[in-house]
């Protein structure tokens, strides 16, 4: 299947780590989330029902990233995957989120995660 849905450069701003610093000062992440589904039903009915509703996706992502609290991204994208393909027809899902200007000596922008899941 090749039909996507995709929601681009969500930023928030999160209290996720693995140190104390981390944890107090909080650090801006951005996530990326690519669903996999077949539009057809909703290419041709033009109706809301028919398919996945972004905002609600939104706010799944935007609740997870804002209200829990991870040690680690990749805790955080698997979170978000797991939430998405419960509540959606989702078939699959790509989950990227990068936790910007990280706490590690050198000169990076972000530390990406991304995984991939499917239903069942």
């Amino acid at each position: 299947m090749s039909d996507v849905i995709r929601l681009q450069n969500m930023i928030f701003y999160g209290y996720h780590g693995v140190s104390a610093a981390e944890k107090e000062t909080g650090r801006r992440y951005e996530v990326d989330c690519e669903l996999i589904l077949d539009l057809t039903q909703p290419g041709e009915s033009d109706k809301l029902v028919d398919t996945v509703n972004y905002a609600q996706v939104y706010q799944t992502i935007e609740d997870i990233m804002n209200n829990k609290r991870y040690a680690l991204i990749e805790a955080i994208a698997e979170d978000i995957a797991q939430q998405i393909l419960n509540d959606t027809r989702t078939e699959e899902v790509i989950v990227r989120v990068r936790k910007m200007i990280p706490p590690i000596p050198g000169n990076l922008d972000y530390i990406e995660v991304e995984l991939k899941r499917s239903r069942g």
